[in-house]
């Protein structure tokens, strides 16, 4: 990392040292290119409180660098040796036009780089282009899917990056005090450890609607490998975003109900793809015989073709049932089914880790101002999640064991 690089990533959990290493480096390079113009971004920076700003004052007061050697603070910015700067962006802020701004700066630090969105990438790479310039990126690795881990650790790196992972076990001055905050947590918020400590995908958000049932099926091993019953029923359970023209999200969970058990088998999501596509993979993953089990909204025409989910499904040679609408407070009746149900829920864990991360990030939305809870939020996770309450929803206790549940009727006097 102390080497040049054109792209430079450093992610992992807390305590690493991350930000101190961006922080240290940057006074070093500003002391060695004089004249040196640098940029720490954030993709949302309200203020220079949510800034690296404080960080660099306080390296600077720790190496005794001040005035006499070219560091000046002012309340932006911070001016360095030759007439350089460190200045302090949210690239919100920034349009296609207004990020030329930041042409012939050489050094561009992206803090909480997990935030950054494709849009901001998309316009700070062509413009940090001086000779010898670098991009350097510091994050907690929040999904597999956003931005930067697309581009700093997917399968192909961009030419001349450098990326490492850092956690506090990496870290050599590593406080005392945060060992007890690291003890405390896997002690108390185990399921949150391994995201906040060791730096993994956050695959359960804190507060979500699932966040324990899903730790507590880990915990029990519920999450691993599972097979398919050859006698039992394979069930394709749908959420539906809209046909046609229309098309969004589809997601599938494909699952048996064995017994008092729910096993579910694959996970399958699509978005702005034609019925055919989903058709075509139901096929050929075997389960052209599945019974298909689709929203209320499954019977709703589609304006531009005049064809519903179910009736194409039908015509596609699938058994389909409908589940009716529930009416208002539906999204919280599937939430409460699928808390319900969750201890009975086995997952093959290889072919549904994309519907596992859905239901660890199905949250509720709130309104902060008033502390009320909105319900569901309806984002990414929102499908995945919701098809899987609709599982749980169609799931029908067994009739055996449903009349052993029952007590006996007792005898009347006449009859004993």
């Amino acid at each position: 990392m102390l080497d040049p690089a054109r792209y430079k990533g450093a992610h992992g959990g807390r305590g690493s040292g991350k930000s101190h290493f961006f922080a240290d480096q940057l006074i070093e390079d500003s002391l060695a290119d004089k004249g040196m113009r640098s940029v720490c971004i954030r993709e949302v920076q309200k203020s220079l409180k949510e800034s690296a700003k404080r960080l660099i004052e306080d390296k600077l007061g720790e190496h005794q660098l001040g005035a006499a050697d070219g560091f000046k603070v002012f309340r932006e910015v911070i001016e360095t040796p030759g007439d350089g700067l460190i200045s302090f962006q949210g690239m919100q802020d920034h349009t296609a036009e207004s990020i030329k701004s930041l042409e012939g700066y050489k050094r561009a630090w992206c803090e909480e780089a997990q935030s950054l969105s494709a849009r901001s990438l998309s316009l700070l790479r062509p413009t940090i282009r001086a000779e010898g310039s670098e991009i350097w990126f510091s994050w907690n690795p929040r999904r597999k899917t956003d931005p930067v881990d697309a581009m700093l650790r997917g399968p192909s790196l961009p030419t001349g990056a450098v990326v490492v992972e850092a956690n506090w076990s990496h870290n050599p001055w590593f406080p005392s005090v945060l060992e007890q905050e690291r003890l405390d947590c896997l002690r108390d918020n185990a399921d949150q450890y391994a995201h906040i400590w060791q730096g993994d995908y956050a695959t359960v958000l804190a507060g979500a609607y699932y966040a324990r049932a899903l730790a507590e099926a880990r915990a029990q091993g519920r999450i691993g490998r599972v097979a398919a019953d050859p006698l039992m029923t394979t069930r394709a359970i749908f959420d539906i975003g809209g046909t046609g023209k229309k098309a969004d999200a589809v997601a599938i969970w494909i699952a048996q109900f064995v017994g008092r058990e729910i096993r579910v088998l694959n996970y399958y999501e699509a978005i702005g793809q034609p019925l055919a596509v989903h058709v075509a993979w139901m096929r050929a993953n075997g389960y052209d015989k599945a019974l298909v089990i689709l929203p209320h909204d499954g019977e709703t025409q589609d304006k531009v073709y005049d064809v519903s989910y179910a009736s194409a499904l039908r015509e596609a040679g699938f058994e389909v049932v409908v589940i009716p609408n529930q009416g208002a407070g539906a999204a919280m009746m599937r939430v409460e089914s699928a808390r319900r149900l969750f201890p009975s829920v086995w997952f093959n864990e290889a072919t549904t880790t994309a519907g596992l991360d859905a239901l660890g990030w199905y949250h509720e939305k709130r309104d902060e101002a008033r502390n009320i809870g909105l319900g569901p939020d309806h984002d990414w996770s929102s499908h995945g999640a919701d098809a899987y309450g609709l599982m749980c929803v169609a799931y029908e206790e067994p009739e055996v064991a449903k009349k052993a549940a029952k007590p006996p009727r007792p005898k009347s006097f006449w009859a004993s």
